[in-house]
């Protein structure tokens, strides 16, 4: 591949095209995609070991989780890689309800997950060199990021750089009444990149999140507890998986007690959540246990998935009683639940508060505002999560690879993936709390499935040179035999009375229906359709699936082209004719709202529609003026030359 990256040509190890800081999930992901486009990239972590390390629940995806791993994969990212390679329980949630809401989930094996990791960054991704140091400074030129500086006093160049700094900014862990300065459990923090960041005119704010007590499995009473096998066969994150060959190992659930709730009760002017020793707001929708009693004081328990933490490991994940209550405290509440009555306790939990930037200061790209050629990914823009950070982690890269190659920004839109609704949620909303993502935040969830991930974004990856031969190869055989299979389901077709003699019942209307069609009839199955035509029989198990899918919905995906079509026009409405200038001459624009959208300074009206109290007035005359200010613009332009 022929590059047009700065420093291409330079082998010293002091420049590069792209510096990633930080080697978890944001970490690993940009890194990976600025090296599959061609730039030279350099990851910079405290320590190679750690690359990818499962620091919370050893798990990946999950409701609205997992359509953004299925993203990341169809963009030929890592993380569904690492997923199944490592997955020692795979289930889909939801798989009662519709496709649309269904997600992927698999527990992984927290050390097969991190070798795994390490192999795909330091074996199989060309152009990407790790250096094992601490980023304690920005190299600043003309209010542009030029490079970092580590605590050896090595100075490394570069053409953009991406801050994944994860938990560690100022991380300060809290353990009952104990606290102390910690990136998370026995690593040390990020300080003075913290104070760099702050000199350079940053607004960092405060977050917290948290993690439950480890047990030791070989102290559980597992026959007192209910089994929660995995899904069988497994079904795989990437569509480069044809089999999961790791073993697969059961969940056991347990419950919160009365006793368990009033011990909680009882010691929380220990908790630091409540004694104020916390300041940073935690995920309302992932709480510490004592957050639950406190706030649902009338339920009688609470569910907690033992989880293993892997195939050759004792260690068990406790989830849903993420606590930072004292040592004596969260031993009487691991020893209150049924089974877990004489169960060791080998870490206890904790919280952690760390320092974040408001993503607001961000374009669409993750590239700051604030400094030119500085993108910023995962926790540091406010959100939780594995693959939320991932995302972004894929989103940075990508921009600063093209930054540093003078490429345009690439933007993801919320029509198109999730990965998009996040950011676009980010960089016009801003967070109060850490975002997590759900399939409730995207408008067009029934068209932004986890099982389309591949076929919504994979093509626009390849366009990007994001994704690799194998993948398209693959994708193009996948895309051709779908296309094929819904030719044919839509080259068939039956009245009413046919269907009835192959025991298919229909509405006695006369109307001849396509067996795509019929497909999208809640009572209608693939094997009915087999009985009636039975050359269906031979299309493959997982295109079949696929084509039943987009028929049960496309009468649904019809009634919102219309809407698609009106965010489309907004968002080929270009709002950077007021990068030069401001809202301020905007008559009509409320106080708030011109305030906003100074400090946003959104690239679309699709993206203004998203700004916390936004209205259709203010949204035409933010229209109409751009129209006028481009017109004006152009004119000039012209005039000039």
């Amino acid at each position: 591949m022929v590059r047009a990256f700065h420093y291409t040509r330079d082998d010293r190890l002091n420049r590069f095209d792209v510096i990633v800081v930080g080697g978890g999930h944001a970490g690993g992901e940009a890194a990976a995609a600025a090296a599959r486009v061609g730039a030279r990239t350099a990851l910079i972590t405290f320590s190679k070991a750690n690359l990818g390390v499962l620091s919370c629940n050893p798990a990946i995806g999950g409701l609205g989780k997992g359509h953004l791993v299925r993203e990341i994969d169809a963009l030929d990212g890592i993380m569904g890689r690492l997923a199944d390679a490592s997955g020692i329980q795979f289930r889909v949630l939801n798989r009662r309800k519709g496709p649309a809401v269904r997600g992927p989930r698999a527990q992984a094996d927290r050390k097969l997950y991190r070798q795994a990791a390490g192999i795909e960054l330091l074996e199989k991704t060309p152009g990407l060199t790790l250096i094992e140091g601490e980023v304690t400074d920005l190299l600043v030129a003309d209010q542009a990021v030029t490079g970092v500086e580590l605590a050896d006093g090595r100075e490394i160049q570069a053409g953009a750089v991406v801050l994944t700094t994860g938990t560690f900014l100022r991380g300060l862990v809290h353990l009952g009444e104990e606290r102390w300065s910690a990136g998370r459990i026995g690593e040390q923090p990020s300080h003075r990149l913290a104070e760099r960041l702050l000199a350079c005119g940053f607004a960092l704010g405060r977050l917290k999140t948290g993690t439950p007590p480890r047990l030791n499995g070989r102290t559980i009473q597992w026959d007192a507890l209910a089994v929660q096998e995995g899904d069988d066969p497994p079904e795989p994150f990437s569509s480069l998986t044809t089999t999961i060959t790791t073993a697969q190992a059961p969940c056991h659930i347990t419950r919160t007690t009365s006793a368990t709730h009033a011990l909680i009760r009882a010691n929380l002017d220990r908790a630091p959540v409540f004694t104020g020793q916390i300041g940073g707001q935690g995920p309302r929708y992932c709480p510490s246990i004592e957050d639950k009693v406190n706030r649902f004081g009338d339920r009688d328990g609470h569910q907690v998935f033992l989880e293993p933490e892997g195939l050759d490991d004792d260690a068990v994940y406790p989830n849903g009683i993420s606590t930072s209550l004292p040592r004596d405290v969260q031993a009487g509440i691991v020893h209150s639940m049924p089974g877990l009555e004489k169960t060791e306790i080998l870490q206890y939990g904790y919280a952690i508060e760390y320092d974040f930037l408001d993503p607001r200061g961000l374009f669409p790209s993750l590239e700051t505002k604030h400094l030119n050629r500085l993108f910023l990914a995962g926790q540091i823009n406010g959100t939780t999560g594995y693959e939320e950070a991932a995302a972004q982690g894929l989103v940075a890269g990508l921009n600063a690879a093209r930054r540093a190659g003078g490429q345009s920004a690439v933007h993801f839109s919320r029509m198109q993936s999730y990965i998009g609704v996040l950011v676009d949620d980010l960089v016009t909303q801003g967070v109060t709390e850490p975002y997590r993502m759900f399939t409730s935040r995207s408008e067009f969830r029934l068209a932004l499935r986890a099982d389309n991930a591949d076929l919504r974004l994979t093509r626009f990856g390849s366009e990007l040179k994001l994704v690799g031969a194998e993948r398209l190869a693959r994708f193009d055989t996948k895309e051709a035999a779908l296309g094929q299979a819904k030719a044919l389901l839509q080259s068939l077709s039956l009245t009413p009375r046919e269907a009835e003699r192959h025991g298919v019942a229909l509405n006695q209307d006369g109307v001849r229906r396509t067996a795509f069609e019929l497909l999208s009839y809640p009572h209608i199955e693939w094997g009915h359709l087999i009985r009636v035509w039975p050359a269906l029989a031979a299309i493959p198990g997982l295109v079949a699936d696929q084509a039943a899918i987009e028929a049960k919905y496309a009468v649904y995906l019809g009634r919102q082209e219309a809407d698609i079509a009106r965010l489309q026009r907004d968002e080929q409405l270009d709002l950077s004719v007021f990068d030069s200038g401001s809202y301020d001459g905007i008559a009509g624009l409320s106080n708030e709202i011109r305030l906003k959208l100074n400090l946003i300074r959104p690239r679309s009206v699709a993206q203004a529609r998203q700004i916390e109290g936004m209205t259709p007035a203010a949204l035409t005359l933010i229209a109409v003026h751009a129209k006028k200010r481009g017109e004006r613009d152009r004119i000039a332009a012209v005039t000039d030359s």
